[in-house]
């Protein structure tokens, strides 16, 4: 991954494009999750072929729009602050996609789907459980049926996970071959 104008501009891309996801999805319940990061850390995992690197598009991305959303906080523009108490969780649930691109490389249809549908649902599972585990706002019995409820409470947010990740990661897919001027192929099987 050399550091180019072409990438530069891919990054930035990146960043508006999570930045506004957030600001237009968030707020409202019924989009809440409706976003690009889990596509641009899947997709980073498998066209990084530096796995040092490979975190660098999802942690830019996460990083500088959540710094916005938070300056819009702090400037009553914006209901919640982008910077808050169990985010680095988060963003260590998050960066799990690009373990799941190194698995995956996607260079086939199935591989794609598989890690679209793989990643949103292991931090749909991780990230409940751990709600439940801590208590984390949801007064929820310690119990299966407590964790089953929990589970249930994140179903709207799962939905809209797996929605924003297969329209985002063939948006990134194009996004990267028209900005960067390469050629990410992908075969049928």
């Amino acid at each position: 991954m050399k550091l180019n104008k072409r990438l530069l501009w891919f990054t930035a891309v990146l960043v508006v494009l999570t930045t506004l996801s957030k600001l237009l999805f968030a707020p409202r319940i019924e989009w809440s999750g409706f976003s690009p990061v889990m596509a641009i850390a899947l997709f980073s995992g498998m066209i990084v072929t530096d796995k040092s690197k490979s975190f660098l598009y999802p942690l830019i991305a996460l990083i500088l729009s959540d710094a916005i959303i938070h300056v819009l906080y702090l400037s009553k523009l914006f209901p919640f602050a982008g910077f808050y108490s169990s985010q680095m969780l988060n963003y260590a649930l998050l960066l799990g996609a690009v373990l799941i691109g190194w698995a995956l490389k996607g260079k086939n249809y199935l591989r794609i789907f598989s890690g679209a549908l793989a990643a949103p649902t292991l931090f749909f599972l991780v990230s409940n459980f751990i709600v439940w585990m801590t208590q984390g706002g949801y007064v929820r019995p310690m119990n299966a049926g407590g964790l089953l409820l929990c589970l249930e409470d994140g179903l709207p947010f799962y939905k809209n996970s797996i929605t924003g990740t297969f329209v985002f990661l063939p948006v990134l897919m194009f996004m990267y071959n028209y900005l960067t001027g390469k050629n990410y192929r992908i075969r049928l099987v």
